[in-house]
């Protein structure tokens, strides 16, 4: 009942663009299947056990939260010093991306040092990505697989390269970001020194003159790869990876098996690193930039691979890592586990706003009031979870006044994940537009 009722709230939105309509039709619906099916204790445990479920990712991203607030500290390992005699090198993965390619490879060459390199990845261009690679320096290999499509094919195959040869650490940078200054040196010695992956802050910002309001995703973004990140630091807990701005140790990066075509190449890459006591370690001290894509059919392509991803790692890993980490012991595997439950925001809010619907209307027609006490317990703490972390980070991002649009974003969301599930699984790696707006 509880799944029907939540498909006929996502088809009716999605088809009808009215809110209120479908949520009294709703209402009325529970009315009749109430009466029909004489709701009792076990349909109820049912409501109570969903909106339970639900408790634990709004707990961890409390925890996280709250976590957060504290201002990082500099660790004394992690403090400036001489230079670490260490060789680096860097992989850029890059499909289809030599209109944007230039900036990043100038931002990476400006820090080598000697014996480091700079190897790109042209993976299945059909442009001349792997011409522009080598003009700006760099060292180019080519791959094509028409069959074998995705980036952790190409991070795959730039290890396999280096093995020949093989660094003392390894720096994965996508083809569209900017380093900042002194990234990879100071990466380089906290990989040093904890000798396991290094995440630097990943950050992603709106194009100048962008016809798209990503205000709301710039505030996930920093909600997703910031705030969690940095309270699970200060929990001395391990972080997910992030995709980019990560380096790795060589002996940790090439016993891993990287080739796949999964959506989610960088989650998957973190949790395995996890499985063999390298959790990730978050430096929030120096990081990488991108832009969101500037057109609605990349933004919309971009989200679904995101969503999907991260969904399909959950069924993955997470039972696995829970039973991993319980008979090891080990609270790092458990940390990560827990954290890999929280969806992304906009999904985690449906979540809880239709549970609520559902289990008070339950309520107000005559049943039992313990779930709808759940997920309303829910809601608050969501609501408290967002409120502080856009208070202490995300005023200037996503101002206040932007609330007021909120229900017509509502709406656009139960839209887009409407026809994600009727459009299918992604599973192409995708060039991402975000070329500046005329």
């Amino acid at each position: 009942m509880v799944y029907y009722l939540i498909c006929e709230i996502v088809v009716i939105e999605w088809e009808t663009g009215y809110l209120y309509p479908a949520s009294i039709f709703v209402f009325y619906r529970t009315k009749t299947l109430v009466k029909r099916l004489e709701i009792g204790i076990f349909e109820m445990l049912i409501l109570a056990a969903l909106a339970g479920l639900l408790s634990v990712p709004v707990a961890v991203l409390l925890v996280e939260v709250i976590a957060a607030l504290k201002a990082p500290k500099l660790e004394p390992f992690e403090v400036k010093g001489l230079n670490v005699d260490k060789r680096v090198a860097v992989i850029v993965p890059a499909h289809n991306e030599s209109s944007g390619l230039v900036p990043t490879l100038q931002d990476i060459k400006a820090q080598l040092g000697a014996g480091d390199r700079l190897l790109v990845v042209a993976d299945n261009c059909t442009d001349d990505t792997a011409a522009v690679a080598a003009a700006s320096g760099a060292e180019v290999i080519v791959r094509n697989d028409p069959e074998r499509i995705g980036k952790g094919f190409g991070m795959g195959w730039g290890i396999a390269h280096l093995s020949r040869d093989p660094p003392d650490f390894v720096l994965f940078v996508d083809a569209d970001c900017r380093l900042q200054d002194d990234l990879i040196e100071r990466l380089k010695r906290v990989c040093l020194h904890v000798q396991r992956p290094v995440q630097a802050l990943d950050i992603m910002r709106s194009a100048e003159n962008s016809p798209i309001n990503h205000s709301f995703a710039e505030f996930a973004w920093i909600l997703r790869n910031l705030i969690r990140p940095l309270g699970l630091r200060n929990l001395r807990c391990p972080v997910q990876l992030m995709g980019t701005g990560m380096m790795f140790p060589w002996n940790a990066i090439s016993s891993i098996p990287l080739a796949s075509g999964h959506l989610a190449e960088d989650l998957n890459l973190g949790l395995h690193l996890a499985e063999t006591g390298q959790a990730p370690y978050f430096f929030p001290f120096v990081s990488v930039t991108s832009t969101f894509p500037t057109s609605a059919k990349a933004t919309e392509s971009q989200r679904q691979r995101w969503v999907q991803g991260h969904l399909a790692t959950i069924g993955k890993f997470v039972p696995r890592l829970f039973s991993l980490g319980l008979m090891r012991g080990d609270i790092h595997i458990l940390v990560l586990a827990l954290d890999l439950l929280v969806p992304p925001l906009s999904l985690l809010a449906l979540f809880i706003v239709g549970t609520m619907v559902l289990t008070s209307s339950v309520a107000l027609l005559g049943g039992s009031w313990l779930p709808a006490l759940i997920a309303g317990g829910n809601f608050i703490g969501f609501f408290l979870c967002v409120a502080v972390a856009w208070s202490k980070f995300g005023r200037e991002t996503f101002p206040a006044h932007e609330a007021l649009s909120f229900g017509s974003f509502a709406l656009k969301k139960l839209q887009f994940y409407g026809r994600m599930l009727i459009d299918g699984t992604s599973s192409q790696w995708i060039r991402t537009d975000r070329s500046t707006p005329s």
